[in-house]
């Protein structure tokens, strides 16, 4: 298999999830480092695209969980970083929790424990 084959792709739900602990993590970021990051801690086994990260960036301001505001990027090209709202903590807190109880839930299906 090639390296674009072994990639996964994102499941319903979890891109979310990676961006909201991105930006708790690191702090403000622009939506292509938001997506570098990304791809950086997956060691490249997810590939986000414009099309990928920006819907979900508006999906999540909409909800309040981010806001976004325009500055400078590193390159000296306008950007807009988005940071983390005290919404979205706590929606990470929640969506955290349940991936945690579902992962589990998995991890002993796959070990066969009962």
């Amino acid at each position: 298999m090639n390296r674009a084959e072994d990639r996964s792709p994102i499941l319903q739900g979890s891109l979310d999830l990676m961006v909201l602990q991105t930006l708790a993590s690191m702090g403000s970021l622009h939506g292509y480092g938001i997506a570098r990051r990304i791809e950086q801690v997956s060691e490249d086994a997810l590939r986000l695209n414009q099309g990928t990260i920006y819907p979900a960036l508006l999906r999540l301001q909409q909800k309040r969980w981010i806001v976004a505001e325009w500055g400078t990027s590193d390159n000296n090209r306008r950007a807009k970083y988005y940071s983390i709202t005290k919404l979205g903590l706590k929606q990470l807190a929640a969506e955290a929790a349940s991936w945690n109880r579902i992962a589990g839930t998995i991890r002993r299906l796959l070990e066969g424990e009962s």
